[in-house]
């Protein structure tokens, strides 16, 4: 028995997964849009609705007619075919000649007397031979296989003065017509017996008016539906007119068209949600601008005062320069107040040039100086730049990149020197990996160190400005808490990707991901985010990545060559 059940459930399942692969390239697109569209639903639902009671009246006012017509068409034949057995009766009765000249004039009155030619006159089965009873004689010869045994049981039972049957008359050319025979009897002068009259009625006109009803309450159905159709369509582009108005109203305002409003729909309801949406995007409008003009404050402030600190600091540096020239003769003490001392300086004047990198960004004022420039060579020169500061072995590994793009190499390096620096500040003297590869749509980068790595809660945060894993950590190559900010915008403005992906006790990995050329705007990272040897755990990113898209940015760009 559980083998019998094994065996049904795996063709159940079969049968399930050929109809899905039929199924879903017809069915798909419309269960897509059956889940998206409101419209679609509604007019689906009414659409079956109304089609299913026009199917209902239709089969009712079908039947009805059907009904009728036959009906009508039975007792009209009954009523003829008695009024012609009581003429035929009445000729044998009045009738004095030879009898094999009485079945010819009895088939005759009875053509004459009903409204049918189709007369087959027989001596009843069953009766004693008689040598005066006359022959049989038709009228057509599908008469004779029209004449059922039943009918024939019923005729000679003599239950009723007449008896009916629908029949089929199959004609010499093979076509078949709906009828009704009807059967009576005759009682023939003493000697010849009783005889059975039968008495065919061809229905094929009243086929032909019940075809000619049915098409005509297709064509009308069909136009129906296609009327109602049209209406329910046309009715609910007018009643979602406003629920799209406002869906267009929304998407504006998403896009950063701040002007953007809902019209008036001359509905009471709907009107009152245009004034809630309107004035929500009054206030929403009067916000941003609040907003904009206190982040102008903010860039200026921060430009205007690093600016200004320019100068101040450049004579601090200039003394500190001159101390130095002099600590020799100094205690030691002093001397390493010295040293401290252009220490500070120096990271000072970086965090200036951090921030007012910064505040080029947050301005929209970024001017890119792009050449064609060869990724692997960039990546070595910044390696090799930062090996003797590292106690860890870097090793560079060119899987491919070597085809020329289109990027700002400033920037560019500045990005990877800050994934190297902060591989060696985190790494724990490990190896340190920096591999590139490419594809034909995208060129990557990524740097992969061995050290302390991060919780998931902190990668979350690894790109924002001035913060730090660990704060109480000793930096070893300086820093001012924005490298991975900027390189984070640097990569955005040349319409490439930056991520980081991190386990504690594992390390980290640093995948910088850029388009070959403005046109590419969907594509793959030839590197996968997860380092090989290592298993993904849930919520990790995939090894292999996904499709990656060209950020939209809100600064502006100059190119400049």
């Amino acid at each position: 028995m559980s083998s019998r059940r094994s065996r049904f459930a795996i063709a159940l399942r079969r049968l399930r997964l050929r109809w899905t692969r039929w199924s879903e390239p017809v069915l798909g697109p419309f269960r897509a849009r059956w889940r998206r569209s409101l419209m679609v639903r509604t007019m689906t639902i009414t659409g079956i609705v109304t089609g299913f009671m026009v199917l209902i009246a239709g089969v009712f006012i079908l039947t009805s007619i059907g009904s009728d017509l036959y009906t009508s068409r039975k007792d009209a034949a009954l009523q003829d075919s008695a009024r012609a057995t009581i003429a035929a009766q009445r000729l044998i009765d009045a009738y004095e000649g030879a009898q094999p000249n009485l079945v010819p004039l009895v088939r005759r009155t009875v053509q004459d007397t009903s409204s049918s030619q189709l007369v087959y006159l027989r001596r009843e089965p069953g009766q004693a031979p008689a040598a005066d009873a006359p022959p049989a004689t038709t009228t057509a010869d599908m008469l004779l296989d029209a004449v059922s045994p039943e009918l024939t049981e019923a005729v000679a039972s003599a239950s009723a003065p007449q008896h009916w049957q629908a029949v089929g008359f199959t004609a010499d050319d093979g076509t078949t017509a709906p009828g009704i025979l009807v059967a009576s009897t005759l009682e023939f002068p003493a000697g010849a017996g009783t005889y059975d009259l039968f008495i065919g009625y061809n229905l094929a006109d009243t086929q032909a008016t019940l075809s000619f009803v049915q098409r005509t309450l297709l064509i009308t159905a069909a136009a129906m539906m296609a009327f109602i159709g049209i209406l329910v369509w046309i009715m609910s582009r007018i009643v979602f007119r406003p629920l799209r108005a406002a869906a267009a109203a929304s998407r504006r305002l998403a896009a950063g068209e701040s002007d953007a409003r809902m019209p008036q729909q001359n509905d009471e309801h709907f009107d009152v949600l245009s004034e809630g949406f309107n004035d929500m995007a009054d206030t929403l409008q009067a916000r941003i601008q609040e907003l904009d003009t206190l982040s102008e404050m903010q860039q200026r402030f921060v430009s205007d005062v690093s600016h200004e600190l320019r100068t101040p600091l450049t004579t601090i540096r200039l003394a500190s320069e001159v101390l130095q020239g002099t600590a020799g003769g100094l205690p030691p003490g002093q001397q390493r107040a010295v040293e401290v001392l252009g220490t500070q300086v120096e990271r000072f004047e970086l965090l200036l040039g951090d921030l007012l990198e910064i505040s080029r960004y947050d301005a929209g004022r970024v001017t890119l100086e792009t050449e064609q420039t060869h990724l692997v060579g960039l990546a070595e020169e910044v390696v090799d730049g930062l090996r003797p500061l590292s106690p860890s072995e870097i090793e560079v590994r060119a899987l491919g990149g070597y085809a020329p793009i289109e990027v700002d190499p400033r920037r560019i390096r500045r990005i990877v020197s800050n994934l190297v620096g902060n591989a060696i500040e985190h790494g724990e003297g490990g190896p340190i990996q920096v591999t590139i590869d490419s594809n034909a749509a995208a060129v990557a980068i990524s740097v992969r160190d061995s050290g302390v790595g991060m919780a998931t809660a902190d990668l979350e945060h690894v790109f924002d400005r001035f913060w730090r894993a660990d704060p109480s950590r000793k930096r070893t190559l300086g820093g001012t808490g924005l490298g991975l900010a900027i390189a984070q915008e640097d990569a955005a403005v040349h319409g490439g990707i930056l991520e980081a992906w991190s386990r504690t006790g594992i390390g980290s990995n640093f995948r910088l991901t850029l388009p070959r050329g403005e046109h590419v705007t969907n594509f793959v990272s030839p590197l996968p985010l997860v380092p090989e040897g290592v298993e993904t755990e849930d919520g990790d990113p995939q090894a292999t990545g996904g499709w990656l898209r060209r950020p939209g940015r809100r600064i502006r760009k100059d190119k400049r060559r």
